[in-house]
């Protein structure tokens, strides 16, 4: 195990090239920008994002070099990051990794597309600054563990330190500027969970924050601005701070050897990723024995104790996002419309059909599904019907794991149906823009990509 992690880790950040990267690491980034960008246009019209974006607008310049894109209007790379970011992680359809339990796209993206476009970077740039966030903010946030993500949300605290990493890589940091950048976002790093219990908007200002901040910290430190040096692993670092059992040799695990983006998993279910395991083994049952909703009298879902732990305080939803973090209302939505998609949400997430599936649902701590998270995200549930039957189903991968996840054609086909669900872009936009991305490589510059 490295002495010194952390600047073990910048100097990684800081000396990532392309030809480092293998081929299909490069070709799963494509993919998951593109999964983002739809990401982003579904926030599009969501009360907390337009709330952040006007704060932009009072705050930022308004002829900026970097596009806005819920609005296609331009700002500073601070700005456009931040309402980027906040749209990025609204729509709960932005990508995840399993083991860390970090969702990178919605905090790396953000600020590396902003700062890509001011400085007129490559897309190859673009693709090695958004590999170098990704390998960075997963090993974070593996490093915190599981006592970490009971209170924090690592996507805010691993986060700030990702958007750093790959700021400071467009920027050109060496390794000891890289390092101080480091300094500066871990000492930033925030977020709770806390706002579930009350239906709060803090969830946008997490993702918000992180990659502005990330952002502010490559900045300063490419201005001389100092940063601690062990910030991760230090006596008094985020470690120390933030956790009880964190593991400073996963910072380093595999380093340019695992490229953990490369683990990362799509969300098909418009819902925390939590629910997602229990939703596909609750349809596997459902399709396999043909349910209706009245069939079916109790579904016990068998989970790991991060489940209990963010979804258990959300009983009875108020606002459709807090009703991604209920395990009850998913299941409801895949009990009696087969998919738990943005329209259902939107539209049943407390219709009395949806309600009282809702109340039938509990969570119980699996032995089994708790050993193996988070590395794997097994998915098991019981349902016993009203005529007596007790039936079991079980996903070992759920959809959009690494070993079942989705081809091009269906990342484009979800990127589409994102980008229309608030008219974030045209038809023809989406597919253009996913035409440019599956050839990022080749652009000679960052640009708009509306």
């Amino acid at each position: 195990m490295s002495d010194h992690p952390s600047k073990e880790l910048a100097a990684f950040a800081a000396g990532l090239q392309f030809e480092d990267i293998p081929a299909p690491v490069l070709r799963r980034t494509e993919d998951l920008f593109l999964d983002w960008f739809g990401s982003v246009l579904a926030g599009k019209g969501s009360r907390a994002v337009e709330s952040i974006a006007t704060v932009a607008r009072a705050m930022g310049p308004s002829d900026g070099a970097s596009e806005v894109l819920i609005s296609r209007t331009r700002s500073s790379p601070l700005f456009a990051a931040m309402v980027n970011a906040a749209a990025s992680h609204v729509a709960e359809q932005d990508d995840v990794h399993n083991g860390s339990v970090f969702h990178p796209a919605a905090v790396v993206f953000p600020p590396a597309l902003a700062v890509a476009q001011a400085i007129g970077a490559s897309g190859r740039d673009l693709l090695v600054a958004s590999v170098a966030g990704y390998e960075i903010g997963i090993r974070v946030g593996e490093f915190l563990g599981r006592s970490h993500y009971r209170i924090f949300h690592t996507t805010a605290t691993a986060g700030t330190v990702a958007a750093a990493a790959a700021v400071g890589r467009l920027l050109g940091l060496d390794a000891g500027k890289m390092l101080h950048a480091f300094g500066s976002a871990g000492t930033q790093a925030a977020g709770l969970w806390e706002f579930l219990r009350d239906a709060a908007d803090s969830k946008q200002l997490h993702t918000a924050k992180a990659a502005s901040d990330g952002l502010l910290a490559a900045y300063l430190a490419q201005d001389g601005f100092t940063g601690a040096q062990r910030i991760l692993e230090g006596p008094q670092g985020m470690g120390a701070g933030m956790s009880t059992d964190a593991d400073p040799a996963k910072l380093t695990d595999g380093l340019g050897t695992r490229w953990t983006l490369a683990e990362t998993s799509f969300k098909y279910h418009a819902s925390c990723r939590h629910t997602h395991p229990a939703a596909d083994a609750l349809q596997q049952v459902v399709r396999a024995h043909g349910l209706k909703p009245a069939d079916i009298a109790q579904v016990t879902t068998h989970v790991h104790q991060g489940a209990i732990d963010v979804l258990g305080p959300v009983t009875d939803p108020r606002t459709v996002h807090q009703s991604k973090f209920s395990m009850g209302t998913v299941l409801g939505l895949i009990g009696a419309f087969d998919r738990a998609g943005l329209a259902e949400f939107d539209a049943h997430f407390r219709s009395p059909e949806v309600v009282a599936l809702r109340d039938k649902v509990t969570m119980v701590l699996d032995p089994e599904v708790d050993g193996a998270y988070p590395r794997r995200w097994i998915g098991k549930v019981t349902v016993r019907t009203t005529d007596g039957r007790t039936l079991h189903g079980r996903v070992d991968e759920p959809k959009g794991d690494p070993g079942n996840t989705l081809s091009r054609a269906e990342i484009e086909a979800k990127a589409l149906q994102l980008a229309a669900y608030a008219n974030g872009a045209t038809a023809d936009e989406t597919r253009g823009v996913a035409e440019r991305v599956w050839r990022m490589a080749e652009w000679p510059r960052v640009t708009a990509l509306l």
